[in-house]
């Protein structure tokens, strides 16, 4: 694991992170939530705190978990003080929602996948440099490479290709300014509004987040064969430890 916690002290402001980890695995096929993989000697929920946490300003993570989850409290990591639990809802939307309600003394807000324990400490270094020029906030992303087709609606016959150019990939994680988001997200919710991310929110309320490049090492698990991916990934940053 690579810390850099020297460098960001007193650099930026206090940040509170918050991990959605409310999911049950379904895409997986498995009865275990895929946060809850392990790989080495640490969850994949582990892996995504602990480089958080190795940064000064961020001073707490909010985990948002489901109501029939019997495993967190079974990590040692669940006993660390900086480490709060609450239960999130049926949305990724909600759970961030209930996260958001037990922030406390924080002007910035971090989501972050609680399956994306790849996350390299340089990129979130530049995340934070977001706060030095923004009032709204940014997200880590990556330009899009592959040629993407656009199928005809409940069929799998193409329509057309789409103009790449101007395509990213969203990462998380996700920085925004505390108020802004829970405002943006509420507003989001109360008009029953496809929220699939943070930026999608504050976008629907009109503001413009900061696309920050990221890594594409910065992998999500969804599936069972990202977890070898993952697996890849971390050997090779714990190499420059």
């Amino acid at each position: 694991m690579i810390c850099f916690t020297k460098r960001a002290k007193n650099k930026f402001p206090n940040i509170t992170a918050i991990l959605p980890a409310a999911g049950t695995g379904k895409r997986m096929n498995s009865i275990l939530p895929k946060q809850y993989y392990t790989i080495g000697n640490k969850t994949l929920l582990e892996h995504s705190i602990s480089t958080l946490l190795c940064q000064s300003c961020i001073r707490r993570c909010i985990v948002v978990v489901n109501a029939r989850d019997c495993w967190f409290k079974k990590l040692s990591i669940a006993y660390d003080p900086r480490i709060s639990v609450v239960v999130g809802g049926k949305t990724r939307a909600d759970s961030v929602m209930a996260g958001l309600q037990h922030v406390k003394k924080s002007v910035w807000v971090m989501v972050h996948d609680a399956a994306r324990p790849c996350l390299h400490p340089e990129d979130l270094l530049r995340l934070f440099e977001v706060t030095k020029f923004s009032q709204v906030g940014g997200i880590l992303a990556i330009p899009i490479c592959n040629t993407i087709k656009q199928t005809y609606c409940g069929t799998n016959f193409v329509r057309y290709t789409l103009d790449r150019n101007n395509l990213w990939h969203a990462l998380t994680p996700q920085l925004f300014n505390y108020n802004l988001l829970k405002s943006c997200l509420k507003k989001a919710l109360k008009n029953k509004v496809t929220i699939t991310d943070e930026a999608s929110a504050v976008e629907y309320c009109g503001y413009t987040s900061i696309l920050i490049h990221g890594r594409s090492d910065n992998i999500k698990v969804t599936h069972q064969d990202d977890l070898k991916l993952a697996s890849f990934y971390l050997s090779e940053l714990n190499k420059k430890t």
